[in-house]
């Protein structure tokens, strides 16, 4: 446990080594606003959090600068998350005063916005198919050999797909077809659509409909489930801009884990709801143990439907990443909620 005044001096540590990323000493602390005591018992003070292994002096002459364990204990005891400035507050309004019509426009300009405020690269896992019913379905023809599939799921994603019209197939039947689907599929989750569609739909359909096992192969291929991971990245560039990662190698090694779909999926797949916080060896990808990352869920009746995140160094605003992340999220949860009323 410490000191009041232990706790005070890891603050101002991490607080202006985030803003400078120059080793903290002693001196600078005994010039705050506030502060009463003397240099020499705030060296005494930083040797006792460095022996602790909160701190650590990277050379002899050197103040010091947070370890691992020391933005840890900072996060869980000391932090007071950020309040979203005004002028942050201005732009997430003006993002969702926008008409986006299309799921990934959404989540690919929320990636966008998330890297330009915070300086950071940002991570948004997009709501995946496994997790995900189908709310709608509508077929709109095109003309006799083909028609436009549209499928809106329980998390707000439009999506369009043409689909070939058997030939012979009466247009009036297209329209028994879609009343069944939505009747039957409504609210079942993409990755039980195709047992549905061969049982129930398929028993039902045959009573109405002439030719029904070619209309099930179609509708079985539209509504096929997308394997690929939706994964957004935006600010990629923004881990070179840091000092911690001046050295070529170390950049490239990130930049090359960035570019990894499958690992950013799995690395933003969150243990718990809500906001999550991995600094440096508690990442379990070598490549980002030197880097914090930052993931906030945003959820609709207890359904996860996606992930927001920020990597940058261990050396980050903790405070404002995590205020602004719980803002955001929150804002997406609600968006999501208004557009599948």
């Amino acid at each position: 446990m410490l000191s009041d005044r232990q706790r005070m001096i890891l603050t101002a540590i991490v607080d202006d080594y985030v803003r400078s990323a120059e080793p903290v000493g002693s001196r600078s602390i005994s010039k705050r606003s506030g502060v009463t005591f003397s240099p020499a018992t705030i060296r005494n003070e930083m040797a006792d959090l460095e022996e602790l292994g909160l701190l650590e002096q990277p050379h002899t002459s050197a103040g010091r600068v947070p370890s691992n364990k020391g933005y840890r204990y900072y996060v869980d005891h000391l932090i007071t998350p950020g309040g979203v400035s005004e002028e942050d507050v201005r732009k997430v309004r003006a993002f969702f005063a926008e008409k986006m019509l299309l799921w990934e426009d959404v989540i690919g300009h929320a990636a966008t916005m998330l890297s330009q405020l915070t300086h950071y690269t940002s991570i948004v896992l997009g709501p995946e198919m496994f997790q995900t019913t189908l709310k709608h379905f509508q077929l709109v023809p095109l003309n006799e050999q083909s028609a436009v599939a549209i499928i809106v799921t329980s998390t707000g994603h439009v999506e369009h797909r043409t689909m070939p019209i058997p030939e012979g197939i009466d247009v009036a039947d297209l329209g028994k077809v879609v009343h069944l689907l939505n009747d039957k599929l409504a609210g079942v989750p993409f990755h039980r659509v195709k047992s549905v569609l061969h049982s129930e739909v398929a028993e039902e359909l045959a009573r109405y409909v002439d030719r029904c096992q070619e209309i099930l192969e179609v509708l079985e291929d539209s509504l096929a489930e997308k394997k690929d991971p939706r994964v957004y990245l935006s600010g990629a560039a923004n881990m070179l801009t840091q000092p911690e990662f001046k050295d070529v190698d170390k950049a490239k090694l990130i930049l090359d884990t960035l570019e990894e779909t499958a690992a950013l999926s799995k690395l933003l797949q969150p243990d718990s709801g809500g906001i999550q916080v991995r600094i440096g060896t508690e990442n379990a990808m070598e490549a980002i143990n030197q880097c914090s990352l930052i993931t906030a869920t945003f959820s609709l009746d207890g359904q996860n439907l996606g992930t927001l995140g920020i990597l940058g160094p261990t050396r980050m605003e903790y405070g404002k990443v995590i205020g602004l992340l719980e803002y955001l999220s929150n804002d997406l949860a609600a968006l999501i909620a208004r557009r599948i009323k």
